[in-house]
C-alpha cells in the first residue's frame, strides 16, 4: 500500500517580535487551548523557503494547535539550516507556551522561533523551530 505525503511550503517572513503591539499582554484566559502533536512518521513534509533559498525541510514537523491561531510547525532543529540563522536577543513571552527566543537572517530579523523551556502543554516543542508566512502555492 502506498502512502501519499502532504507537502507544506511556507514562505517565510519576518515575524516582527522585536516591534510587539503597544499596550500590555492580553491577559491569561485558563479557558484558552493549546496543544502539541506529532505528524506522524513521513505523513506530512514542510518546507521552508525565503526568497527561493531552503531553510528548512522536514518530515518530521510537530503541530502546535491554539485557539485563535492557525496550525504552526515547528520543525526539529536538525532539519533547519541553522548555518544560514544567527540567534537573535529578542525574546517574547507566551502565557501558554513560555519564552521564545528568535533566530534572523542578515535581511529578515527575527524570521524563526523556539522555546527552550516550553510550558507542560506544549513540552513536545522544545528547542523545534517555528517560521510564520503564507503558504505557497501548490506545484
Amino acid at each position: 500500500m502506498t502512502t501519499t505525503q502532504m507537502t507544506y511550503t511556507i514562505l517565510a517572513e519576518p515575524t516582527g517580535a522585536a516591534t510587539p503591539p503597544p499596550g500590555p499582554p492580553p491577559p491569561y484566559d485558563p479557558e484558552h487551548r493549546v496543544s502539541a502533536e506529532a505528524a506522524g512518521e513521513d505523513a506530512l513534509r514542510v518546507r521552508v523557503l525565503w526568497e527561493g533559498q531552503v531553510l528548512a525541510d522536514s518530515t518530521r514537523p510537530l503541530l502546535v494547535h491554539e485557539d485563535g491561531l492557525p496550525v504552526r510547525y515547528y520543525l526539529p532543529p536538525e532539519d533547519v539550516r541553522l548555518d544560514l540563522l544567527s540567534p537573535s536577543d529578542t525574546r517574547t513571552t507566551c502565557p501558554y507556551k513560555g519564552v521564545a527566543a528568535y533566530w534572523s537572517l542578515p535581511e529578515a530579523p527575527d524570521i524563526a522561533w523556539a522555546y527552550h523551556e516550553p510550558l507542560a502543554a506544549v513540552a513536545l516543542i522544545k528547542d523545534h523551530l517555528c517560521f510564520i508566512g503564507p503558504a505557497a502555492d501548490p506545484a
